[in-house]
């Protein structure tokens, strides 16, 4: 048998190097590093399979040649609903969020599994959510994510982490203030890292981890985090989705993380352990909670933020975009309340006008598809 050694090259179409996809030849397998680049020793000729999850896939024959093999693969466009506890678990809601999918150029549902209090929505065989009584079965996330897979969406979950009211009372060891849990504590890491496992062996294309930071306002200020350093608080919280995706990306899970809209246009991580260029390194996706209603008055010299969904959408995203690391796409959570329809078109369109995906948010799942792009307005 004839070896040879492939070196090669994955890039998306801007030209851009892909870091962590996983080259695949003769089941040998590496992931590229952070510069796209890869070396595989494998006999030749070979199909040479690259693929990242959220990306598209490719397949390339390659002969034994010393040049540099380029390889071209690019993020989905994700464009999704949230899909909460409630409408997962009414059948006529959850038909309706499909219909509106069918409709539109929505491809994705975001589905919660754990909730802010660490709730755990369905009837999980993680033994230590059982023990500390956060089970609260509502909904069959393995049928949900069928029906979403049948009518061609991508299946995501938000997974809450450290916020979990549950877990501090069980293990009070573990508790930072009030419902927070300390973002240090290995245990907490591992029960969450368990969920995720579960949740990507059920069939969720991608796992979403959110409040991977520490406490904000008034418990901030009693919590010590405020005396930690920045470096401390951040190898927290890169820490948690680091060992997250060791386990997570060979399963063929993709990985994300939602971080407050702020820290993508200041340069601190605002004493919360979140900062674009840490967190992004360990993810496939980042997304910024972009919701005008929450920014100061005032910003971008704006007197009321909420009155301009297209310029604060569109500035957010102007400062998240160079701050990510290689291999790492930008898909914000967009608001999707207090708005008129034509309002949450326009956040939209600041987000299509970027080439970057994005997701809306209502508590309820209560979306219009007067609020919604079609295939045709999103293609043209």
């Amino acid at each position: 048998m004839l070896l040879a050694l492939l070196s090669g090259l994955v890039e998306d179409s801007n030209g851009d190097p892909v870091a962590g996809a996983r080259v695949n030849a003769f089941g040998l397998e590496v992931y590229t590093d952070q510069s796209g680049l890869f070396t595989l020793e494998i006999s030749v000729p070979a199909l040479v399979t690259v693929e990242k999850p959220g990306w598209t896939q490719t397949e390339t024959k390659w002969e034994d040649s010393s040049e540099l093999v380029r390889t071209v693969i690019d993020p989905l466009r994700i464009r999704g609903l949230r899909v909460g506890a409630e409408a997962a678990r009414d059948d006529a809601s959850f038909d309706h969020l499909l219909e509106l999918a069918d409709k539109s150029a929505v491809n994705a549902f975001v589905f919660d599994t754990k909730q802010q209090g660490g709730r755990v929505l369905y009837e999980t065989s993680v033994d230590e959510a059982h023990a500390i009584d956060a089970v609260e079965p509502l909904y069959n996330p393995a049928n949900r994510i069928n029906q979403a897979h049948e009518h061609g969406l991508y299946a995501i979950t938000r997974l809450v982490v450290f916020e979990d009211l549950h877990r501090v009372r069980a293990h009070p060891e573990e508790k930072l203030a009030g419902a927070w849990i300390d973002p240090r504590s290995l245990p907490a890491w591992q029960y969450n890292i368990d969920l995720a496992i579960e949740a990507c062996a059920i069939g969720f294309d991608e796992i979403q981890f959110d409040y991977v930071r520490f406490p904000a306002g008034r418990t901030a200020q009693v919590t010590g985090q405020l005396g930690l350093t920045s470096e401390e608080r951040l190898a927290a919280t890169e820490g948690f989705l680091a060992a997250a995706r060791e386990v997570l990306i060979p399963m063929g899970c993709a990985v994300s993380a939602d971080v407050f809209a702020i820290v993508v246009s200041v340069s601190d991580d605002q004493g919360l352990g979140q900062r674009p260029e840490e967190l992004s390194r360990q993810l496939d996706a980042l997304s910024p909670m972009v919701y005008p209603s929450h920014y100061s008055l005032g910003w971008l010299g704006f007197p009321d933020p909420n009155d301009h969904p297209y310029e604060v959408t569109a500035d957010a995203i102007d400062d998240a975009l160079p701050r990510l690391a290689p291999g790492t796409v930008l898909r914000p959570w967009l608001q999707a309340f207090w708005w008129r329809n034509v309002q949450i078109r326009s956040s939209i369109q600041a987000a299509e006008d970027r080439g970057v995906g994005w997701i809306l948010w209502n508590a309820r799942s209560n979306f219009d598809l007067e609020a919604l792009p079609s295939d045709d307005e999103v293609d043209a």
